[in-house]
């Protein structure tokens, strides 16, 4: 699906049901935020956007607990999670990101390019893990694209999987 197309969709979902949205990025560094606010109209669904890098930022925004960062790292399910559950009090609904863009820092059981997506409507947390097929060499932003147009197209399925 297109831009333009995922965008218009998701903006009638967030009208329709009169859907406050937020969001969380940690790998993606505030482009959800960029394309969420390319919808014209967009401060009528849109209540608090966060771009929380680091851990401290995680923890103190979002209440990932440091138990958890510690034990799984940023990268992860569960920090997924929490960073979803952490926008609980901004919105009805939230996506949040959470990867490895390289090209330093993969592993072998953690690649460049492995993220970590949570969807919420609610108390409903989906996460999804997702490894970017652009990965490879220094484009850092082609990963972000990748990795944010998945995500959101993710985001439409799973709200209107719930809504309708």
């Amino acid at each position: 699906m297109e831009k333009e197309e995922l965008l218009n969709n998701l903006k009638e979902i967030f009208l329709k049901y009169n859907l406050t949205v937020s969001s969380a990025e940690s790998c993606t560094g505030g482009l959800i935020s960029s394309y969420l606010t390319d919808i014209s109209g967009s401060s009528r669904f849109i209540f608090q956007n966060f771009v929380t890098y680091s851990n401290d930022a995680k923890i103190k925004f979002l209440n990932v607990k440091k138990e958890t960062l510690d034990k799984y790292g940023a990268v992860s399910e569960q920090t997924a999670f929490e960073m979803g559950a952490g926008l609980k009090p901004y919105s009805i609904a939230s996506v949040t990101t959470t990867g490895i863009l390289g090209p330093t820092g993969g592993t072998k059981e953690k690649p460049v390019g492995l993220c970590y997506i949570s969807l919420r409507y609610k108390d409903t947390i989906k996460v999804i893990k997702y490894i970017s097929k652009k990965a490879s060499g220094n484009i850092r932003y082609e990963i972000k694209k990748d990795i944010v147009e998945f995500a959101l197209a993710e985001f439409l399925l799973f709200l209107k999987n719930i809504l309708n």
